[in-house]
């Protein structure tokens, strides 16, 4: 975001919310564009998932080591997760940083890349810097999308991932889930209107995750209401992985996250930008196995004719918030 688009955000602030809110909400969007600032072009760490061994990677997206610790004890594959242990510092605040950097020829050897199959349900697919470097880059988003939802199923990622588990010709996977990412799947039942992209918070302009965010900062949604539902979206994607653990052959499978999610720790709220702050850079780095029972067969397979059109991309990245 440049000055002058964060001058006539504040404006728009300042008539829609006061003068007092709208300078509290203008000061506090110049200071997460500087902390991405700061982590673009200043100061950045993280440890690259290359230089840690795994045969499967499975991300979900903005999960938190300490949200995962709250619903371990429900998820047998889970059991021993200790989150002040078993924890990486990502290389990315957020989805495009994350897939650029992880899949990049230059930082990553090309046997490693040659040998991994990439399955994603993240729309940010597009920041793969040179796709045809691993052995199958697959956009589930563009085939797989729940309009219902406004975002892929956990369900359906589940699918394809054994699928192209069995089939594939690699000795990695990564499979990109969308949770405990927004939409959150009880409050789009409790307040559809928040997550709809005609209507934003007095302004058709914003974004679901924009107009969530604005809520919490502004005090017109709690905290606790809001965590409650993130943690409801990691028990959707967790329920799943059940499934998906009881379907592959797998001796070395790691569940870790792109990046983080902050509810106002920092200052900050979201994951709008690439702030190198530990909130965002913290992610779970929790092991276990997979054994393929064969009880499971796979239903979705790619539809090569289905490719959203720009306006649906852009529709669907919006309702992410990345827009």
């Amino acid at each position: 975001m440049s000055l002058q688009d964060w001058a006539e955000n504040a404006k728009d602030r300042f008539d829609r919310d006061g003068l007092a809110t709208g300078v509290y909400g203008a000061v506090q969007e110049l200071w997460q564009g500087g902390l991405g600032v700061l982590g673009r072009h200043v100061y950045n760490y993280g440890t690259h998932v290359y230089e840690e061994d795994w045969d499967v990677l499975l991300v979900l997206d903005t999960c938190r080591p300490d949200v995962l610790a709250e619903v371990a004890d429900e998820y047998e594959f889970l059991a021993d997760y200790d989150p002040d242990a078993d924890v990486l510092n990502s290389i990315g605040s957020r989805s495009p940083e994350w897939i650029g950097k992880t899949f990049d020829p230059e930082s990553v050897a090309g046997p490693e890349l040659e040998d991994t199959a990439y399955v994603s349900a993240n729309p940010h697919t597009r920041d793969v810097p040179d796709p045809d470097q691993l052995a199958l880059v697959d956009e589930l988003w563009k085939y797989g999308w729940s309009y219902d939802h406004g975002t892929v199923r956990p369900e359906t990622v589940v699918d394809r991932a054994i699928d192209v588990h069995r089939s594939g010709d690699h000795d990695r996977l990564v499979v990109h889930f969308m949770q405990p990412h927004s939409p959150y799947r009880s409050l789009v039942e409790e307040h559809p209107d928040w997550f709809s992209l005609s209507v934003g918070m007095d302004n058709p302009e914003d974004t679901p995750e924009f107009v969530l965010w604005e809520r919490l900062r502004t005090g017109r949604v709690s905290r606790e209401e809001l965590w409650e539902a993130y943690r409801d979206n990691l028990r959707w994607v967790l329920d799943s992985l059940e499934i998906l653990l009881d379907n592959m052959d797998a001796d070395n499978v790691v569940i870790t996250s792109d990046h983080g999610e902050a509810f106002g720790e920092w200052w900050y709220y979201g994951h709008s930008s690439t702030a190198p702050i530990p909130v965002l850079k913290r992610v779970p780095w929790a092991t276990t196995t997979a054994t393929d029972s064969g009880t499971y067969e796979p239903e979705i397979t790619p539809e090569s004719d289905e490719n959203p059109t720009p306006d649906e991309v852009n529709e669907r990245l919006r309702t992410l918030g990345y827009m």
